[in-house]
């Protein structure tokens, strides 16, 4: 049974709980994240802290979030640069001076116009049913579609289509996963927004390609 409050969803035939994959959503608390059920992370190692994990520029004061949907699949080192990683490039330098000067006189609205930098991307924006593989970057601002798929170490600078697959540096559209009136009516589905009984019940339709038994 899929459970979404379970903080491990993985349970192997003999019991055994696989502690290398979360539900995001179970082990998140983060101010500027926003995480949708059945959305799973795997790591190979011991996480502390997996909102710093998967977002390291993303701090509570930042402006921008990142909105995560349902169903994504998230690999071993994926990480997404958010907006708050930027520096100022309007000057001649980009050193951060001001992130290493502060002192217990600066006060919030200080540290908080810090991020108010030119040219920020704003959110940073995954569908729902992605799959981004191993070691996927992704950087600020970025919108990837529902039912994509980001290949492993790829660098995601631009928006991705619905049901794209991308990989590279920089990540390109190397193909559509079907046609156009496919996606169009998956779209319309949107199987990832029904009641988990029925999800359940389609679960074959969901992972096969036949899309009248979906829609039926």
């Amino acid at each position: 049974m899929l459970d979404p409050t379970a903080r491990h969803p993985m349970v192997l035939p003999d019991g055994t709980v696989v502690k290398t994959v979360v539900n995001l959503n179970q082990v998140v608390d983060h101010p500027r994240m926003e995480i949708g059920d059945f959305s799973y992370y795997s790591n190979f190692n011991p996480v502390e802290d997996y909102a710093a994990a998967i977002a390291p520029y993303l701090f509570p004061l930042s402006p921008e979030r990142l909105v995560i949907g349902r169903f994504v699949q998230i690999a071993h080192g994926v990480v997404f640069i958010t907006s708050s990683a930027n520096h100022d490039m309007r000057g001649f330098s980009t050193y951060p001076f001001w992130n290493f000067t502060m002192t217990p006189e600066t006060g919030f609205d200080e540290v908080k116009a810090l991020f108010n930098l030119p040219g920020r991307k704003g959110d940073t924006v995954i569908g729902n049913d992605v799959w981004l593989g191993m070691e996927a970057v992704v950087m600020p601002g970025v919108t990837i579609g529902d039912g994509a798929i980001i290949g492993a170490r790829s660098v995601v600078g631009c928006d991705v289509p619905p049901y794209a697959v991308v990989a590279g540096n920089p990540a390109r559209v190397i193909r559509m996963r079907f046609d156009q009136p496919t996606i169009d009516r998956l779209q319309a589905v949107r199987w990832w927004d029904w009641p988990l009984d029925r999800i359940l019940a389609r679960r074959e339709a969901i992972s096969g390609a036949d899309l009248t038994a979906l829609e039926g």
